[in-house]
């Protein structure tokens, strides 16, 4: 299997040439095919303009396929954005709200999962945040947070600065059994892990997808389950809205039966395109594939750091970890160790005062062995220029 990888990485990421690139859980670099689909896209603005628009619209929907096929939902279930701080905010703004209820989220939560909900005290709504304990979400926390005013809980699948894995089907079973909603921050989960919406029913998701899903930015997509596209009121309503054609003469203010309605202007045709190539890439090699081999990647680079003189923070529970490995040193500051890596050719990221690495597919031992290289120079202590002779006094 390691040949299948190796081939791979040889024809899909130019970007191994020069980087070990373990920084997926911040931006990924493009696979080649991916990059190929903003070529083309480019080349075809430039020649033709917006003659062939609608062979790009078809490809458009086809990867709403793929994105459905990806999490097991039904492309009716599937909205295009732009990011995932967008997708929360048109889940925290169009949620049926009354005034008095709350919505429970992890204190160590991104912030774009946290400043959305918080934006909705002006109508009433209170956030209460649960803190972490000993580098792990207790559900049991959670659950006490939960009282008759809770609408909502809030959470992401992976925490994106501890690597924290929130279990999702005991959220569901949670949620399920206090009548609440499920929201879900996925961007961090979606690659290290298979999201089954049929099999985990969660209410909704959203994922842009530069990070483990290897698109650019600017391209993502938000899960509505079906019994929720009537109740979530549709915000940034446009032209694409509604299912009359915009040359349609006379106002028909009849919104999509499906998530498009949050769709409501023009694409970022581009991302989108790309974002399909990389999910072809994904689709192709097998999502459980995909997953075992990046958490295997993760796996091996917490035995580097250990070789390598680091602690590895966070859970020790298979259950708990996922593709981002968080790093501890008694004596270097994680920024300063993020920066020398770098000079070293080594991609990774420092987080909320603490080394964040994330390898994907691709990374091979010789990536790690650089890896553990940088490690180890960083984590020694300089050396002390020779002290200099004393002059010689010349006797009178």
């Amino acid at each position: 299997m390691s040949q299948v990888w190796e081939r791979l990485r040889d024809a899909e990421f130019p970007v191994t040439t020069r980087w070990a690139y373990l920084d997926h859980a911040a931006v990924s670099p493009l696979p080649r095919r991916a990059g190929d689909a903003l070529r083309n896209w480019a080349s075809e603005q430039e020649r033709n303009g917006v003659v062939h628009w609608p062979d790009w619209e078809r490809r458009l929907e086809g990867h709403r396929d793929l994105l459905a096929r990806l999490i097991n939902a039904h492309r009716d279930e599937i909205a295009f954005i732009n990011s995932t701080t967008q997708g929360i905010g048109l889940v925290a703004e169009g949620f049926p709200w009354k005034e008095g209820d709350s919505v429970v989220i992890p204190a160590e939560e991104y912030p774009s999962n946290i400043y959305p909900w918080m934006n909705l005290s002006s109508r009433g709504v209170r956030v209460r945040l649960v803190p972490s304990r000993d580098d792990r979400i207790w559900l049991e926390d959670l659950a006490a947070a939960i009282d008759g005013s809770t609408r909502v809980l809030a959470i992401s699948h992976v925490e994106f600065a501890s690597g924290f894995r929130n279990d999702l089907d005991r959220l569901v079973e949670l949620c399920r059994g206090r009548g609440i909603a499920l929201f879900v921050d996925a961007i961090q989960g979606l690659g290290p892990f298979v999201i089954d919406v049929r099999r985990t029913p969660i209410d909704f998701l959203a994922a842009d997808g530069h990070k483990w899903l290897l698109g650019p930015e600017g391209a993502g997509f938000l899960f509505v389950r079906k019994d929720w596209i009537d109740r979530l009121r549709p915000l940034g309503v446009g032209w694409h809205s509604v299912v009359s054609s915009y040359q349609s003469p006379q106002v028909d203010f009849t919104l999509k039966p499906n998530a498009q309605r949050w769709e409501g202007g023009s694409f970022n045709m581009p991302g989108i395109q790309a974002l399909g190539a990389s999910l072809s890439l994904l689709l192709e090699l097998g999502p459980e594939a995909v997953s075992k081999r990046i958490l295997d990647r993760a796996r091996a680079v917490r035995e580097t750091a250990v070789r390598a003189g680091w602690r590895v923070a966070g859970s020790k529970l298979p259950e708990d970890q996922s593709g981002i490995v968080v790093l501890e040193h008694d004596v270097v500051p994680a920024a300063a160790a993020a920066d020398f890596l770098r000079s070293q050719g080594v991609v990774v990221s420092a987080r909320r005062g603490r080394l964040r690495i994330s390898p994907h597919v691709y990374c091979n031992d010789a990536d790690l062995e650089r890896l553990r290289t940088g490690l180890l120079e960083c984590g020694r202590p300089p050396k002390r220029p020779p002290a200099a002779e004393p002059a010689e006094v010349e006797e009178s």
